[in-house]
């Protein structure tokens, strides 16, 4: 098969979908992988064919984060600056997905993937790195973490949908006409059945050891493969990386990703303070909202950024703020977690490592001090039971091929879409 990956974000939204296109490409098939323009040598590193759409995602980083827990500023902060870059999106979309014969998309690309793979009469896959559009009562959706388990939860999935529709919809209208040719007439919410086509697979990339299957996902087009995971074998840490390992105790090691923060010089004094109170070595991974101190401690590292599947094994306790991406490695590497949510789904998935016994429970980053980020640590370095913990589910979910077993489901689920198709044609 043809495939294209439309995905969109940050490097922990990109990533999965990198790994997945290797996988698919080792399955005898051939991708397309689409997304910004910043990580076209990423994929190109990764002989992973790249097709760019128009953007910067730092600045829905920098929105997506001043917009906090609030699911309906998060939406509005999202399309605020998605509206602004659509036009040249879709036909940067349309262009890479001359010839497929199959459309995975992400989160920010549900309803136009979906619509994309209608208007092509291709099958569609969505990949989601969290919980959504799959309503059950086991847990509220990621962006209301707060909410009990229960009806209300049930609740939280439905309202977020209507949200993400009701949202993305609104300036369509206006779109289409002042671009006609290449906004679509109509939208199509891809998880109900219409026109005697089912729903579009849903594959969450979430370790099933991490987020159990409710009981109450009874339809057949949820799917939990697990998570998608880049192992980089090839990476060489800078001289300045290996000598700082070997000249001590492994270290913390804080990552703070792609989260943008006005805060930024706050924060970081207040790690660099909870190390010394804690006499622990750290290595800081800036990314992009980093900032850099003029004087660097000696039992300090500064770094931009560092494979986390090689990093992670190598440092005693992950902190870091939550995104998907980075829980997945932080779990994966058998080390303790403290998570410090910025916004969106990070106080779920913080709230979800203390429930799995694997780190503290999460230090919001309004309630980020010394003192608040030193007790945390000092919990996760000397409570035994948390060692213990996160050791296990790192080595449960090493023993997991979420690639493997989602390439193998989108192979199954293009070969029932045509059969389907067959059938309603005969």
């Amino acid at each position: 098969m043809h495939i294209t990956l439309l995905t969109y974000g940050s490097r922990g939204d990109f990533q999965p979908f990198l790994a997945l296109a290797i996988g698919l490409q080792k399955a005898g098939h051939t991708v397309q992988l689409a997304g910004p323009g910043r990580f076209a040598e990423f994929a190109t590193q990764h002989n992973v064919p790249f097709a760019t759409l128009a953007g910067d995602p730092e600045i829905i980083s920098a929105s997506f984060n001043n917009a906090g827990t609030n699911p309906v500023k998060v939406a509005y902060a999202i399309w605020e600056y998605v509206y602004a870059i659509a036009p040249q999106v879709v036909r940067d979309a349309r262009a890479a997905l001359a010839g497929a014969d199959l459309v995975i998309h992400s989160f920010l690309f549900t309803t136009g993937g979906h619509t994309f793979a209608r208007e092509l009469g291709i099958p569609d896959v969505s990949v989601q790195t969290f919980p959504m559009f799959a309503p059950t009562q086991a847990f509220p959706n990621p962006a209301m973490a707060g909410i009990p388990p229960g009806a209300l939860s049930y609740f939280s999935h439905w309202l977020a949908s209507q949200v993400f529709w009701h949202g993305g919809n609104t300036g369509m209208p206006h779109l289409s006409k002042q671009f006609p040719g290449d906004f679509p007439v109509k939208l199509y919410w891809p998880f109900q059945k219409i026109d005697k086509r089912s729903p579009t697979p849903l594959l969450i990339a979430v370790s099933p050891s991490v987020l159990p299957r409710p009981g109450d996902w009874r339809s057949p087009h949820i799917h939990l493969p697990g998570y998608f995971f880049l192992d980089e074998p090839a990476y060489v840490p800078p001289s300045a990386l290996w000598g700082f390992l070997a000249a001590g105790e492994p270290p913390i090691c804080v990552s703070f990703g792609s989260m943008v923060h006005r805060d930024a010089e706050k924060i970081v004094r207040s790690v660099l303070e909870t190390l010394v109170r804690t006499r622990q070595r750290g290595v800081l991974l800036s990314g992009w909202g980093g900032w850099t101190p003029g004087h660097i401690p000696e039992n300090v590292l500064f770094l931009e950024s560092a494979p986390h599947c090689w990093l992670f094994p190598r440092c005693s306790v992950i902190v870091h703020h939550g995104g998907a991406g980075t829980t997945a490695a932080g779990l994966r590497s058998g080390r303790p977690n403290v998570v410090v949510p910025f916004a969106g789904d990070q106080l779920f998935w913080g709230k979800l490592v203390a429930a799995l016994g694997a780190g503290p429970r999460p230090v919001p980053v309004k309630k980020l001090d010394a003192g608040s980020l030193s007790a945390a640590l000092e919990c996760a370095i000397n409570d035994p039971s948390i060692q213990q913990r996160a050791a296990k589910v790192g080595e449960r979910i090493r023993d997991e091929d979420g690639v493997g077993k989602a390439v193998r489901l989108i192979e199954s689920c293009v070969s029932e879409f045509h059969d389907s198709a067959s059938k309603h044609m005969n």
